[in-house]
C-alpha cells in the first residue's frame, strides 16, 4: 500500500512537471478569446494604415471591426501627405494617440486596447523625430555598443509618441546593389547583419517591440527589381540568408515582417516551411508575424499562387501570418474563409491568442495611455553614430586637412542638400537641426579660410548651366571637396505605389535611390562623373566624399582623387561628421559592410563567394572589399594565439597603435573551412570588435567561437583589418 501510494505521488510529480505550465497571462488570453466572437477575432490580426483617419474615419473603423492595432499613425512623407507643418508633433502624437486608446477601450465591447505600430529603420518616421544613418551606415560603425544605443534611442521616443511596435531595423543580406533597398539594410555579411541587427533590437526593446524585416531573402532580387524572386538553393538559404534573422529572433527579436518576394517560387507570406517550421519550431520564436503592406494581396496578384484573394488569405494564415498589415485581406475575406472551411478556427484563435498575450505582456491592459516622455534624442549619440560611419577609402597624406590652407572649394550635387544625406524612410525636417557638408566644412575651418561653394549640377538631370561655375570655384581654390552620390529623397512631386514605394516617372527629382528606384547601373546618374572628370583637369588636390545608399562605381574618383571617403546617408549629423573628418577632429574607422564592385557586371560580389577568375575587361576583384577601412593612424597584429577550449575556438591577438594619432581599430576575425563536405565559403566572418586605441597602445583582443555547428575537419583562423588585409593566421583541427 505505502509503495502504491509513492508510485501514484511520482506520477502526479511526473505529470505536473511535463504539463506545460500556464501562466496568468495565458489565463487572461484564453479567457477573453473565449468571449470573442469572430469578427473580434479577425479585427485583432488587421493593422490598417493610420495617418489617413480622421477622428470620424476611426471611430467608424472601430464600431464596424474593432482593429488590434494601426500602422503608421505618426508617419509623415510625400506618400502620407504630411509636412513639417501638418504631421503631428510629439505631444500632438501622444495626444492622438489617447485619443484613439480611449476609444478603443471605452467604446468596443470587450475594451481591447489597441497598439500603434510606427517606421523606425534609421529613427521614428515622424515630425522632430531624430535621423540616424541608414542601415549600411550604421552598419559601417562595426560598434555593438554604439548601435544599442541608437536602438535604445530610437525605441525611447518612438514609444515615448504611443508606439508599442518599431518596424527596424531591416536586416535583409543585400547582395545586388542595383536593388533599391539596399540602403536600409546592414549589408551583405549574415553575421556582420545578425549582430548589428540583434544590438539595435535589444536597444529599441528596453521600451517596445522591434519588427524585424524582411523574411526572407529580399535582398537578392533577380534583376535587382525590388520583390522579385530569390533563386538559392536550400543549404545557401540556410547558411546566407535565414542565419542573420536566426541571430536575431535568438537575440529576443519580438516581432517579425514576411517579404514580397517569393523563394523558388514560394512567396514568404505564404511559406509555412518558413514562417511554421524554421521559424516557430527550429528557432521557437513566439512572437507576432506580420505581413509586408500589400503583400497577401501580391499572391493573387502578383505572384498568381492564389486564385482569388479568399485563397490569399487563407494561404497567409495558414502559413502563420498573424497580422495582415493593412487589414485589406483578412479585414475582408478572412470571415469567408474560415465559414467555407479554408481556414481552421483553431489558427485564427493561434494567432489572435499571439496579439493578445503580446498586449497583456507590454501592459496595454493595465496602462494604456502614454504621456510625453521623450522629444528628440539624436543630439551627441547622432554625431557619434554619424563619425563612426563615414568610411575613408583612400588617403595618399592629404588627409587631416592642414588648418591653414587658404581656400577650399566645395562643390557637387550633395554638398549643400539636406534630404540628400538622409535617405528614404525619412520624414519632413526643420533645416535648422540638419548639418550638410557645406556648413560642416564652413563651421570648422579657419575664419581665415575662404570658403567657396557651387552645385555643378544635380544628381540625374543633365543640365549643366552649373558647371562653369563650379569649375571656376575649383580654379580658385587651393582644394576642393567634390561632394556626389545618390539620393533617396522623395518629393511631393513623385507618384507612389499603394505598398508607399515610389514609381520612376518622367519627374526628375534627385531620387535614384530608395525604395521602388531599381537600377541598371551602378554608375553615377546625371552628370556627376562628367563633373569629376572636369574638376581632376585642373591637377589641384582633391578630395572626393560618396554619399550614397548604395556601393556606386569609384573607378574614376579613385584614380583622380587624393582623398576618397563614402558615407551611407549619415543623418541630421551627418556633414558635420564629415568636415570633422576632413579636419581630423575625429579618426575616421567606418569599415564597409558592402563590397564596392569595379563594374556592374560583377554583381553578384561578395567577400565569401569562391574567388573566381579575372573577367576579359577587368579583375574579378571588388575596387573596395568588405571590411575596409582606412585610419590617420597605423596599427600593427601579433601574438595570436588559438586555443580549443570545451566547445569554442578562443582567439587572442595583440593590437598595437603604431602610429601618429590615437584612433579606432575594428579588428575582423575570418574562418575559412578548408574541406567541406558543400562547398565552402572562402571565408566567413566570425567576429569582430571595434576598439579605441591611444597612440603606442597595445590592446589584448579575444573572440570566442562556437564550434557546435562545425563539421570535423581543419579550418584556418584569420585574424586582420579587411577581408583582404589579412594579418595572421593559423591552421586547427576539429
Amino acid at each position: 500500500m505505502k509503495m502504491r501510494f509513492f508510485a501514484i505521488i511520482t506520477l502526479f510529480f511526473m505529470v505536473s512537471c511535463s504539463a506545460p505550465k500556464r501562466d496568468d497571462i495565458d489565463v487572461k488570453v484564453d479567457n477573453l478569446l473565449s468571449q470573442m466572437t469572430l469578427d473580434e477575432k479577425i479585427g485583432q490580426l488587421c493593422c490598417p494604415i493610420g495617418f489617413n483617419l480622421d477622428d470620424e474615419a476611426y471611430q467608424q473603423l472601430m464600431d464596424t471591426l474593432p482593429v488590434g492595432g494601426l500602422w503608421a499613425v505618426q508617419r509623415a512623407d510625400p506618400w502620407s501627405q504630411k509636412t513639417l507643418e501638418t504631421g503631428l508633433d510629439a505631444r500632438e502624437a501622444v495626444e492622438v494617440y489617447n485619443a484613439m486608446q480611449r476609444y478603443a477601450v471605452e467604446n468596443t465591447r470587450l475594451g481591447i486596447p489597441i497598439y500603434l505600430a510606427e517606421e523606425c529603420p534609421h529613427g521614428l518616421m515622424a515630425v522632430g523625430a531624430a535621423v540616424y544613418p541608414t542601415g549600411l551606415g550604421l552598419a559601417a560603425t562595426w560598434d555593438e555598443e554604439l548601435l544599442f544605443r541608437v536602438g535604445d534611442a530610437i525605441g525611447a521616443e518612438a514609444a515615448g509618441r504611443g508606439a508599442q511596435f518599431a518596424f527596424g531595423p531591416v536586416i535583409d543580406i543585400a547582395r545586388d546593389p542595383r536593388w533599391s533597398r539596399v540602403e536600409e539594410t546592414m549589408g551583405e555579411d549574415p553575421y556582420l547583419s545578425g549582430m548589428c541587427g540583434s544590438a539595435v533590437i535589444r536597444g529599441m526593446q528596453q521600451h517596445l517591440a522591434a519588427t524585424v524585416k524582411h523574411f526572407a531573402a529580399y535582398g537578392i532580387p533577380e534583376g535587382g527589381h525590388n520583390g522579385a524572386a530569390a533563386q538559392t538553393g536550400p543549404n545557401k538559404l540556410i547558411s546566407d540568408y535565414l542565419s542573420n534573422f536566426e541571430i536575431a529572433i535568438k537575440n529576443g527579436a519580438k516581432s517579425i515582417m514576411t517579404s514580397y518576394n517569393a523563394i523558388d517560387g514560394i512567396p514568404c507570406t505564404s511559406n509555412s516551411w518558413l514562417l511554421k517550421d524554421v521559424l516557430r519550431e527550429q528557432w521557437g520564436f513566439k512572437g507576432v508575424v506580420f505581413s509586408d503592406l500589400g503583400s497577401i494581396w501580391a499572391l493573387h496578384s502578383t505572384h498568381r499562387t492564389a486564385a482569388s484573394q479568399l485563397e490569399a488569405t487563407a494561404q497567409a494564415i495558414n502559413a502563420g501570418v498573424d497580422i495582415d498589415l493593412g487589414g485589406s485581406n483578412y479585414g475582408t475575406y478572412l470571415k469567408t474563409a474560415v465559414e467555407n472551411g479554408l481556414v481552421p478556427m483553431k489558427n485564427v484563435d493561434d494567432a489572435v491568442r499571439r496579439v493578445l498575450r503580446f498586449k497583456y505582456e507590454i501592459g496595454l491592459f493595465d496602462d494604456p495611455y502614454k504621456t510625453v516622455k521623450v522629444i528628440g534624442r539624436d543630439g551627441a549619440l547622432g554625431w557619434a553614430a554619424a563619425h563612426h560611419s563615414v568610411v575613408l577609402l583612400k588617403n595618399d597624406g592629404i588627409l587631416p586637412l592642414k588648418r591653414d590652407v587658404k581656400s577650399i572649394a566645395v562643390i557637387g550635387p550633395n554638398a549643400d542638400n539636406m534630404y540628400n544625406q538622409l535617405g528614404d524612410y525619412t520624414a519632413p525636417q526643420d533645416p535648422d537641426k540638419i548639418v550638410t557638408v557645406l556648413e560642416g566644412i564652413r563651421n570648422r575651418a579657419n575664419a581665415e579660410t575662404k570658403i567657396v561653394y557651387a552645385k555643378g549640377c544635380s544628381i540625374r538631370d543633365t543640365n549643366d548651366a552649373d558647371f562653369e561655375s563650379a569649375i571656376k570655384a575649383a580654379k580658385s581654390a587651393d582644394v576642393t571637396i567634390l561632394v556626389v552620390g545618390g539620393s533617396s529623397a522623395r518629393d511631393f512631386k513623385t507618384s507612389y505605389e499603394s505598398t508607399g514605394a515610389a514609381v520612376v516617372n518622367d519627374h526628375i527629382s534627385d531620387m535614384d535611390c530608395g525604395e521602388g528606384y531599381d537600377r541598371v547601373s551602378l554608375e553615377l546618374s546625371g552628370l556627376q562623373e562628367d563633373l569629376i572628370k572636369e574638376i581632376a583637369k585642373l591637377h589641384k588636390p582633391l578630395i572626393i566624399i560618396y554619399i550614397e545608399g548604395r556601393p556606386l562605381l569609384k573607378n574614376t574618383a579613385n584614380e583622380v582623387a587624393n582623398a576618397l571617403l563614402t558615407a551611407f546617408y549619415p543623418g541630421a549629423r551627418g556633414g558635420g561628421a564629415i568636415a570633422d573628418i576632413i579636419f581630423g577632429n575625429q579618426n575616421p574607422a567606418g569599415r564597409l559592410p558592402i563590397s564596392q564592385p569595379r563594374n556592374t557586371g560583377q554583381i553578384p560580389i561578395y567577400y565569401s563567394q569562391p574567388k573566381p577568375h579575372d573577367y576579359v575587361e577587368c579583375e574579378s576583384t571588388p575596387l573596395f572589399c568588405f571590411g575596409h577601412g582606412l585610419s590617420y593612424t597605423k596599427f600593427e597584429y601579433s601574438n595570436l594565439i588559438v586555443n580549443k577550449l570545451n566547445g569554442t575556438i578562443e582567439v587572442s591577438v595583440d593590437v598595437k597603435n603604431i602610429g601618429d594619432y590615437h584612433g579606432d581599430e575594428v579588428v575582423q576575425l575570418y574562418l575559412r573551412d578548408e574541406y567541406a563536405t558543400i562547398t565552402p565559403a572562402e571565408k566567413l566572418l566570425k567576429g569582430f570588435k571595434r576598439i579605441f586605441i591611444l597612440k603606442d597602445e597595445t590592446q589584448h583582443i579575444t573572440f570566442t567561437i562556437p564550434t557546435e555547428n562545425l563539421e570535423p575537419g581543419e579550418f584556418t583562423i584569420m585574424v586582420g583589418a579587411s577581408s583582404d588585409d589579412i594579418r595572421l593566421k593559423e591552421k586547427i583541427e576539429i
